[in-house]
């Protein structure tokens, strides 16, 4: 089936009033929600249920970690204003902008990494107890989703020029879906951080 065969990717469905590429991704993050949401209850059942569970600050690095949180914050912003230099017509900002997203995203990893080293350097594994089990599976499921959207980040910024040149607006909706993943993932991590680092 050829493109032009494929209808509503770059203009809304009269019915759902959204392109497929943007009806697609709010499918995919519903299935996340469920996914984060059952891992969240798993924290806080073994929380509730737990005799004594340590308190996130004073195992964590909190200063690490609040970080990394302003990190994403701004790494949001960035994506946002990829979009809307698209809006604009504005191709060079949107690859300045792209590119400040991805490296605002490896900035994340790298500080994180320094962070599971401490932990492995001091003995702190997923199966040491249950904090670390839930800590190290909430952290690195949310770290694997960073590392998928720099790669799709990355794809689109590398093919921008042919993309943007052969079809404008097919190419901002994709940005625009990869930004609402990229904004979901950075909300995990808003959740994420007061639950195991401050509370």
């Amino acid at each position: 089936m050829s493109a032009a065969e494929i209808h509503y990717i770059d203009t809304p469905h009269p019915v759902t009033g959204v392109t497929n590429s943007k009806l697609a991704i709010w499918a995919f993050l519903a299935s996340e929600v469920m996914l984060f949401g059952g891992l969240f209850s798993a924290y806080i059942l073994l929380r509730v249920g737990a005799v004594s569970w340590p308190h996130g600050s004073e195992l964590l690095n909190v200063p690490l970690a609040t970080v990394n949180t302003m990190i994403l914050i701004t790494s949001s912003v960035t994506m946002v204003m990829a979009w809307a230099s698209l809006m604009m017509k504005q191709l060079g900002r949107f690859r300045i902008y792209m590119s400040a997203t991805i490296l605002l995203s490896l900035g994340f990893l790298v500080i994180k990494s320094f962070e599971y080293a401490a932990k492995f350097e001091h003995h702190h594994f997923p199966s040491t107890d249950n904090f670390y089990g839930i800590y190290f599976t909430l952290t690195g499921l949310h770290g694997l989703h960073i590392i998928g959207g720099v790669f799709v980040n990355l794809y689109l910024l590398l093919v921008s020029g042919s993309a943007w040149k052969e079809n404008p607006r097919k190419f901002t909706g994709r940005i625009e879906a990869a930004g609402l993943y990229w904004h979901f993932v950075d909300l995990v991590w808003i959740f994420l951080f007061p639950a195991l680092y401050l509370l």
